[in-house]
């Protein structure tokens, strides 16, 4: 069974840099990541606040956001 995993990333340098690095490093047979905009899909701002997400880029896995590097605070995103 896989885990599902959420990047979260506004678009930004950093974000693409951190999306390439390491949401693409994740092993596909065992983790499901989907990608999302916040930047393209402010649709999902509470979610991503609600999972802990505080700055992006952020990876949600395990019931845990881990936060990667700086590139913009949730609040810059509305």
């Amino acid at each position: 069974m896989k885990t599902n995993a959420i990047f979260y990333h506004a678009g930004c340098p950093v974000c693409i840099a951190a999306e390439h690095t390491i949401a693409e490093a994740l092993d596909p047979a065992k983790y499901a990541v989907e990608v999302v905009h916040l930047g393209s899909d402010k649709s999902r701002l509470k979610e991503a606040e609600a999972a802990g997400v505080k700055s992006v880029p952020a990876l949600v896995m395990n019931g845990a956001a881990f936060h990667i590097n700086f590139g913009a605070d949730i609040a810059a995103l509305r």
